[in-house]
């Protein structure tokens, strides 16, 4: 059994080998923290609503009254 060595009598090497031994793994988890974009505000770079329909913009009436 290895004699208890306090943290701050440790050398630089035995240090590093210890907080390897306690560092854990994300295992595919990333901690990056995300937040969800306001509906409210305006954004540049989204196209408007107009322009991602399909229609061909004209619009015919049949009003043979």
């Amino acid at each position: 059994m290895k004699q208890f060595l306090p943290r701050e009598k440790m050398s630089k090497r035995e240090k590093h080998a210890l907080d390897a031994t306690k560092r854990a793994s994300w295992d595919g988890i990333n901690p990056v923290t995300r937040k969800v974009e306001s509906k409210k505000t305006y954004d540049r770079k989204k196209s408007p609503r107009w322009y991602d329909e399909d229609s061909t913009g004209i619009f015919v009436s049949d009003n043979r009254a």
